[in-house]
């Protein structure tokens, strides 16, 4: 199979997951490029970024015409991650490989933990500081890892700043955005040399599969896509950890 038929497949089973579930479907796409693309952990996580930021923003533009955005308390969520997420872009590029992989193969399975729990009720009160704190570990954990962090954004929204799901879902959308394009932003060297022959499909490929995937959403049971994608993810972690250990 063909390298861009390849990323063509991979951006497009991304792109359904995140349509689909709101968040997490990013995860999948360092994994993808590092062992079906053959980039390095580095670029992979500077690429999955600028997959993230092109999709998110496609899949905000959406949810801001169906009212799903709330801007000033998702901006200001996103302002606390915005110099973390700039620090972490650029202290990644220099990490071993091996951390990098053996940090992302972690972040996978807490995404498939959190994704088989229940997201705890909203709280009666919002805490300033723990909503800026959490902000400040999300945009940390975007310019680490390259990887949207909608599957700890959504249920942040929820118990720290009593959002309902469908505000949550779509504001993290402006969260993830805004956390990628600054953590591109110390990454500049490393877009440049990119393979934009792969990168570009796959982004495109992402872009169209998020459109599906929330098509898919309304015919099928959210925990069930979640449980499966859960179990998938559980899997990934494990061959990324195998591979970083050995």
């Amino acid at each position: 199979m063909s390298v861009l038929v390849l990323a063509l497949v991979a951006g497009a089973v991304v792109g359904l997951a995140l349509g689909a579930l709101g968040g997490g479907g990013s995860v999948l796409a360092v994994p993808a490029l590092i062992y079906l693309l053959g980039f390095t952990p580095a670029a992979a996580t500077t690429a999955s970024l600028l997959i993230v930021a092109a999709t998110t923003a496609t899949s905000l533009y959406a949810h801001a015409r169906a009212g799903h955005v709330r801007w000033r308390a998702g901006a200001a969520f996103a302002a606390a991650g915005l110099v973390p997420a700039a620090l972490a872009g650029a202290a990644a590029t220099r990490l071993p490989q091996p951390v990098l992989t053996a940090a992302f193969a972690a972040v996978a399975a807490l995404a498939a933990v959190r994704m088989l729990r229940p997201v705890t009720a909203a709280p009666k009160e919002v805490r300033p500081l723990k909503a800026a704190g959490t902000g400040a570990g999300l945009g940390a954990l975007t310019g680490l890892l390259g990887v949207g962090g909608g599957f700890l954004a959504v249920p942040a929204l929820v118990t720290v700043l009593a959002f309902e799901m469908q505000a949550a879902v779509g504001t993290s959308l402006l969260v993830i955005t805004t956390n990628s394009l600054a953590s591109l932003m110390t990454r500049t060297g490393g877009a440049a040399d990119l393979d934009w022959a792969v990168v570009a499909p796959f982004a495109g490929a992402a872009i169209l599969g998020a459109w599906d995937g929330r098509r898919l959403a309304a015919k099928v049971s959210g925990a069930r896509l979640q449980q499966l994608f859960a179990v998938l993810l559980l899997g990934v972690a494990a061959v990324m950890l195998a591979d970083a250990v050995v």
